[in-house]
């Protein structure tokens, strides 16, 4: 593990301890998993980028395809 000196805004700073008190945390797990949820979303993102580009024009249509026309079932709606 290792530390790292981070400045940030006092707004910032006070939200993050408000949003850290109300979730039962300390600011330091806050941060953590800020961070990690940000890689994450990035890296995801890149991954679909590159998937992408390996596929070729009308990969996605010919998958719809796969999937048919039936209609649902009707025990297949969400209830709310």
């Amino acid at each position: 593990m290792s530390s790292y000196a981070l400045r940030l805004p006092e707004s910032l700073k006070l939200a993050a301890k408000r949003i850290a008190a109300a979730d039962d945390t300390t600011m330091n797990q806050f941060f953590v998993v800020a961070i990690a949820e940000k890689i994450s979303a990035m890296e995801t993102a890149k991954f679909f980028e590159r998937r992408a580009a390996l596929g070729t024009a009308g990969a996605a249509q010919t998958a719809w395809d796969k999937v048919g026309t039936n209609a649902g079932l009707p025990d297949d709606n969400w209830s709310q």
